[in-house]
C-alpha cells in the first residue's frame, strides 16, 4: 500500500540543500495541464530552486517530476516568489506539499547519499586514532 509523506518544515533546523547547477532536468505539470521544462538547481527533502524559462505565480500548485541515481521522484508541490528574473529565465523555489512514500525515500537517498560524499576525506584530529608512544 503506497502512502503520501506530506514534507514539513523545521524553522530550527534547516534540511540540507544539494546544490545542483542546473544539471538535472525537471518537468513542471502545471493545474491547467501545461507543461513547463527547467532545471534543478537545488533540492532538499523539503522543496527545490528551478531555473525556468518564464516564473509561475506564487501559490501555484504543480507537479515537479525529476529523476535521480535512487530513482524517480515526483511530487506535488507549491510554487513560492521569484527570486531572480533575466534573459536566460527565472530561479523560483518551490515547497514540496505531497510525496509518494517511493518519491521520498528516492529523494531522501539521493540527498543523503550526496551529503554523505561531501564529508568523504574530511578529518579531524578530535576522531583521528590516538599516536602511540
Amino acid at each position: 500500500m503506497a502512502m503520501t509523506h506530506f514534507p514539513q518544515v523545521h524553522p530550527q533546523r534547516r534540511s540540507p540543500r544539494i546544490q545542483l547547477a542546473g544539471s538535472v532536468p525537471v518537468l513542471v505539470m502545471l493545474e491547467d495541464g501545461q507543461r513547463a521544462k527547467g532545471k534543478l538547481q537545488a533540492i532538499s527533502v523539503t522543496g527545490g530552486l528551478l531555473r525556468l524559462a518564464r516564473s509561475l505565480s506564487q501559490g501555484d500548485f504543480v507537479e515537479v517530476a525529476f529523476h535521480t541515481q535512487s530513482g524517480s521522484v515526483c511530487g506535488m508541490a507549491e510554487m513560492l516568489s521569484p527570486v531572480r528574473a533575466s534573459n536566460d529565465g527565472a530561479l523560483q523555489p518551490f515547497r514540496f506539499v505531497a510525496l509518494g512514500d517511493d518519491d521520498h525515500r528516492a529523494l531522501r537517498m539521493a540527498v543523503d547519499s550526496v551529503n554523505d560524499r561531501s564529508f568523504q576525506g574530511i578529518r579531524s584530529p578530535r576522531w583521528s586514532a590516538p599516536k602511540s608512544l
